[in-house]
């Protein structure tokens, strides 16, 4: 199943097409959150410190991964775009023989430098094992993550969403139903937590993969293409490498606020891992509004659909705002009851500190939510280290006044939470003067297509 995003109504066409990548990528957060879930409730406070301080890890590791399927999947649209069904095919074999790599090296990486890794994130001595334990397992799964988001941003990049979304949800639930057997019934602890997931992420990269080789033979690369991919290399490295860094930036800036926040002890740590799936729960749908926003512009930027790009800025411009305002005031108004789901309720120093967070974060949704519109914007016009840029802006500004702020004793943790919100309205200005420079449009009066 295909769709052209370059024919319909802007706003449907978008929300239509994002709707599956939302629930999509909230499922995702299942796999982790599941683990935070039952470690938490049945396996203790620290145990909850591990698990969630490995979150982090693996979110800067497989962000290395789905940013490099990222900027090739903006190349894919492009293509698919300017109905150039041939370049597509050699962009998506050059595409994948280069990330298949680069996810085998990275995997031998981190087996060889485990124990590097956790010196360097200030692992407490007393979590220290169980991180060990866990994180040891759920290196299996990085190779899965590739294969999954290859071909779900290749089936997105033709207008498919929905199927995408069926593979992730199956895993979701195995992921959980998992998580139920090998932690409660067979005591396995972490690694049996960790062991879940990897199952999952197995099932559902495998799967996808069948899916898109069987189930879409239009899309499958014949011998002419496989000879000729190394024409499209250059292409497909440039958008690739910028996703990657723009991803890698973001997320090792977040491990860098990780490594501040372990510093200040198990209780911070162990309120950072619940606030934080909360957190990233919460905005998801923004990121991946604009997400699907980008492949919107892509396919429109390379079919030549100038007014319909100018138009679909201004429609989800508004779509975000008035999503990221609703969730604001639920986060704000649920963060003792949302921290609960996650902590024991006679944990109130843990609960205070994940409220505190939540709060802050919360009041101030709408600067990632444009921030994620202008991140996808960018790669959808072919400009992809304009990306990079905002994020080097938001992650930098955060990590710089956080490390500046919280060693302050009157500031302490205070100073963590209120970087973040500073750094992303930071970069949206930057990324809302640059547009009608950088890529040549504005916001302009409604016009129909």
């Amino acid at each position: 199943m295909k769709k052209d995003l370059t024919q319909g109504s802007v706003t449907k066409t978008m929300l239509l097409f994002a709707g599956p990548m939302i629930l999509g990528n909230l499922l995702q957060q299942c796999y982790n959150i599941a683990d935070t879930l039952i470690v938490g409730r049945f396996l203790g406070a620290d145990a909850l410190a591990a698990v969630g301080s490995a979150y982090t890890l693996m979110t800067f590791l497989t962000s290395i991964l789905i940013g490099l399927c990222m900027g090739s999947g903006a190349v894919f649209s492009v293509y698919f775009g300017r109905k150039d069904l041939g370049g597509m095919k050699r962009s998506m074999c050059a595409s994948f023989f280069f990330i298949s790599a680069a996810s085998l090296l990275m995997n031998g990486a981190v087996f060889f430098g485990i124990h590097l890794i956790l010196r360097l994130l200030q692992v407490p001595q007393a979590v220290y094992d169980l991180m060990y334990d866990y994180v040891w397992v759920i290196f299996f799964g990085i190779f899965f993550v590739f294969l999954y988001n290859y071909f779900a941003f290749l089936l997105r990049a033709v207008g498919n969403s929905l199927i995408p979304l069926c593979f992730l949800g199956g895993a979701a639930f195995l992921n959980i139903v998992l998580d139920l057997v090998f932690v409660m019934s067979f005591s396995w602890g972490v690694k049996g937590a960790a062991l879940a997931t990897v199952i999952a992420q197995a099932v559902s990269g495998i799967g996808i993969g069948f899916y898109a080789w069987f189930g879409m033979p239009e899309l499958r690369p014949g011998r002419e293409e496989i000879r000729l991919a190394g024409q499209n290399a250059p292409e497909i490295l440039r958008h690739s490498f910028a996703a990657c860094v723009q991803q890698s930036v973001m997320n090792f800036g977040i491990l860098m606020i990780q490594g501040l926040v372990n510093s200040f002890g198990t209780a911070v740590m162990a309120a950072f891992a619940a606030a934080v799936k909360i957190d990233s729960f919460a905005y998801m749908p923004a990121q991946e509004f604009g997400n699907a926003f980008s492949l919107f512009i892509s396919q429109n930027h390379g079919a030549g659909r100038q007014e319909r790009v100018r138009l679909g800025i201004r429609r989800a411009a508004g779509v975000s705002v008035l999503f990221c305002l609703a969730v604001s005031a639920g986060i704000c108004l649920l963060a003792p009851k949302l921290m609960e789901l996650f902590v024991d309720s006679g944990e109130r120093q843990i609960i205070a500190i994940g409220v505190g967070y939540l709060r802050v974060e919360g009041a101030f949704y709408c600067g990632i939510g444009l921030l994620f519109l202008l991140y996808g914007f960018y790669r959808g016009i072919e400009k992809p280290e304009m990306s990079l840029v905002l994020t080097v802006i938001s992650l930098g500004t955060r990590v710089l006044l956080a490390y500046l702020l919280a060693p302050r004793p009157s500031i302490g943790v205070w100073g963590i939470w209120w970087a973040i919100p500073i750094g992303w309205f930071l970069a949206d200005l930057t990324g809302i003067l640059c547009i009608r420079k950088v890529g040549g449009y504005e916001f302009m009066r409604e016009k129909t297509c």
